[in-house]
């Protein structure tokens, strides 16, 4: 489908550009928020994950949002990984066979988990630039009247 992507109907009344005639009405709402990692992820993918739910905005990251947070984690906790053994190889090393120089194969993996954590992390709004298409509401002043300014 060509165009734009749709917004999420949660975006679209966070940033007031909801229109009724133009809402799904049966778009599902997911319910509970993401708490904790599942137990079989590694110890690195867990703290990825907690760093992001601490992180993210209160209620932003639903239970249906667990695999969009499982991929972003595991991806960063193998990003790590991979910088770590770049750090100990450098970006060249020779070939073991030959002796030829080669790239490290550390950079490639890297350089796949950053695409990964990009991808996931534009679709949970982790990003300057998908944040910034979102406003979060002002905190709510109270059961004041919003005609009391006119009413006279």
């Amino acid at each position: 489908m060509a165009g734009r992507k749709p917004l999420p109907t949660a975006v679209k009344r966070i940033k007031g550009t909801l229109q009724k005639c133009r809402t799904n009405n049966h778009e599902p709402q997911p319910q509970g928020d993401l708490v904790e990692p599942p137990d079989y992820m590694s110890e690195g993918a867990k703290l990825a994950w907690r760093y992001a739910i601490g992180s993210a905005p209160e209620h932003l990251l639903r239970r249906l949002d667990m695999s969009v947070l499982e991929v972003w984690s595991c991806a960063a906790d193998l990003y790590r990984k991979a910088q770590v053994g770049l750090n100990k190889t450098g970006l060249l090393m020779k070939s073991p066979n030959t002796g030829v120089p080669m790239q490290s194969p550390y950079l490639a993996i890297a350089n796949k988990q950053a695409q990964i954590m990009t991808k996931a992390a534009v679709e949970m709004g982790f990003t300057p630039a998908s944040r910034s298409r979102i406003t979060l509401p002002e905190q709510a002043k109270g059961d004041l009247d919003p005609w009391a300014d006119i009413a006279g």
